[in-house]
């Protein structure tokens, strides 16, 4: 088993190494070297302990997932000399449990029904001055009753978190980073996001603050790109009434245009440099390169 040192790159706070983590790729394709990254981080934080580390297969894209490619994720970690003790948790095993946690928020009417199109949405803001990730409210869109009709009449739709009612409820919640830094819950900067599919009772938001709670994880590893989910996780949490872990947002790996890496770049997944005969270590020291280049490219723009 490597050492804490064996991986220059692996920077976390002390207080946050032996928590319970877990690592939750999706089934879509090989591992690339974001993915491997982000991995070990985990692997790390969780002071290398199989006990405190599980592997949860996120596979809710049920037309992309395949079984090879789950094996191929498995295959992959313990080549980087990972390990865990329970059994792999996969999503697609538990939707009666986000059935469950969604009928609770339709319950408390924090969550209504929507039937519009992710184009009329766009074409209904006349003056969209919000962040692209930024989710405005559709509430108002159709009448009560009319909603509720098209509901007994099994018209399929997605359910969207009240977000500012949502907040009204909770009242000043907040999510600690790894650095045991708070930061302020704002609805007013995601808005009414979607929590439950058309086709199962679920998004990814609601699936992964049920995992980590039902699992219970500690502290989250995950990369900074995701570090805009973290509030609307965190308010979820309020609402149902789940414990918060800590969350760790760490860089993205990316290529040499500086964009971020795509499980469709085959030239950098684990497999096909396993394949070509790289090492553990020298696919490690790819990482470390790629993170010193990233981090010269930010350097040199600022």
């Amino acid at each position: 088993m490597a050492s804490m040192s064996d991986i220059s790159f692996l920077h976390l706070p002390e207080s946050s190494i032996g928590q319970y983590t877990r690592f939750a790729p999706s089934p879509t394709g090989y591992l690339h070297l974001g993915h491997c990254y982000s991995a070990l981080l985990a692997w790390y934080a969780s002071g290398q302990n199989p006990e405190r580390f599980q592997l949860r297969i996120d596979d809710l894209d049920y037309t992309r997932s395949r079984p090879e490619f789950e094996q191929a994720i498995i295959e992959d970690l313990q080549f980087l000399g990972i390990s865990w003790a329970a059994p792999p948790r996969r999503q697609s095993e538990h939707l009666d449990r986000y059935q469950h946690y969604l009928d609770q928020l339709i319950a408390q009417d924090l969550v209504y029904a929507c039937f519009l199109s992710r184009k009329q949405i766009e074409d209904s803001l006349s003056a969209p001055h919000h962040a692209p990730q930024f989710a405005p409210s559709t509430r108002s869109a159709i009448a009560e009753s009319e909603r509720q009709e098209r509901l007994a009449q099994g018209q399929p739709a997605v359910w969207r978190l009240d977000a500012m009612r949502a907040s009204d409820y909770v009242g000043d919640i907040y999510w600690t980073d790894s650095w045991l830094t708070r930061h302020l819950v704002n609805p007013a900067e995601f808005g009414d996001v979607i929590i439950g599919r058309r086709d199962i009772p679920a998004s990814y938001h609601l699936s992964v603050v049920i995992d980590d709670a039902e699992c219970n994880i500690e502290q989250v590893v995950r990369g900074e790109d995701l570090h805009s989910s973290t509030p609307i996780h965190r308010l979820l949490q309020a609402l149902l009434g789940l414990p918060t872990p800590v969350y760790h947002h760490h860089p993205l790996i990316c290529d040499e245009n500086g964009n971020r890496l795509a499980k469709r770049n085959d030239a950098l997944s684990l497999r096909k440099m396993r394949d070509d005969g790289l090492s553990r270590r020298k696919i490690i020291s790819q990482i470390e390169q790629k993170l010193m280049a990233n981090d010269k490219k930010i350097e040199k723009n600022t």
